[in-house]
């Protein structure tokens, strides 16, 4: 099946499969401070149509579809809203911003289209923080499923070393959310979290593993969809602890800094790489882990 890219120039590139819009990419968007302002995709739909991602819930605003979002990097947030800290969530001036620098590459070559994007992170002051090179990638994967391939190497060039961690790594218990965030629709709370173990509930939060699915259904149709993240067997903490939600909401995290901080000295860079498989239809437990598959077989 045929990719396109339609780039809507100083903000946005979407990716269709013929008739089907898959997803834009929003590169520069219009968000306020407090929410951390980043790159974010939404919406997101399957080959079929259907809507799988949330932009901007009531309850965290900061939540935007698909989006690689950090809450602790040294003294910065990166995820949006408050800060755990000293026991509590406090609104603190630490919002920082993932902001646009150039598109480095848009390319649309039959059964796969690529973005290559360069972002610079800043303090909420401004200052300097991280400088990120990242690059998306699509195809079809089977008649039903396509797969997102997120890549992002990140440069620290704050002056001094960074600490990567999360809530649980600052005293909030089974809270270590932060990394490649997928938000799902409002009707898949109370849907299945799928692990190569078993399907389940929010009991398998903070469960190590090579990928993670969520199985949902939707309003108004009463169809259901899948979506299968797996993380890149070279990244760091390989295999994550995954922060995913049914009974408040819909979400999936492979999140590397869950319940240890990662260290990252200035001048270094930290690399990840996952997929996210995205099909029409509850592929059940044994399909959803061929979707795995398939993603394993994108990042190669």
């Amino acid at each position: 099946m045929t990719l396109q890219a339609t780039h809507t120039v100083g903000k946005s590139v979407t990716v269709a499969a013929g008739d089907a819009e898959l997803f834009t990419y929003v590169y520069r968007p219009d968000t306020p401070v407090l929410e951390s302002p980043k790159p974010y995709l939404h919406p997101i739909r399957t080959l079929g149509g259907a809507l799988v991602s949330l932009y901007r819930p009531h309850d965290h605003v900061w939540h935007k579809g698909i989006a690689w979002s950090l809450p602790h990097v040294g003294e910065h947030n990166f995820w949006g809203g408050p800060t755990f800290t000293d026991g509590r969530y406090r609104q603190l001036d630490n919002n920082g911003s993932a902001v646009h620098r150039e598109m480095t590459n848009l390319t649309a070559d039959g059964g796969r289209a690529g973005i290559g994007h360069a972002l610079d992170w800043t303090s909420q002051a401004g200052a300097p923080v991280i400088e990120e090179r990242r690059a998306l990638s699509a195809s079809v994967v089977d008649d039903g499923a396509w797969a997102l391939v997120f890549e992002t190497v990140m440069t620290n060039v704050s002056g001094a070393t960074l600490d990567f961690g999360s809530p649980t790594t600052k005293g909030r218990e089974n809270a270590g959310y932060g990394g490649l965030f997928w938000r799902g629709p409002r009707s898949f709370t109370g849907g299945l979290i799928q692990s190569p173990a078993g399907a389940g509930g929010d009991e398998l939060r903070g469960m190590r593993a090579e990928w993670f699915g969520f199985r949902g259904r939707h309003d108004e149709t009463g169809e259901h969809s899948t979506i299968v993240m797996v993380d890149d067997t070279a990244n760091p903490q390989h295999p994550p602890q995954w922060f995913a939600r049914t009974e408040m909401f819909a979400c999936l995290c492979p999140a590397p800094f869950f319940s240890e901080e990662v260290p990252l000295p200035d001048g270094q860079s930290l690399s990840f790489r996952y997929a996210v498989v995205i099909a029409d239809g509850d592929r059940g437990e044994d399909g959803t882990a061929k979707l795995a598959e398939l993603g394993r077989e994108a990042l190669r």
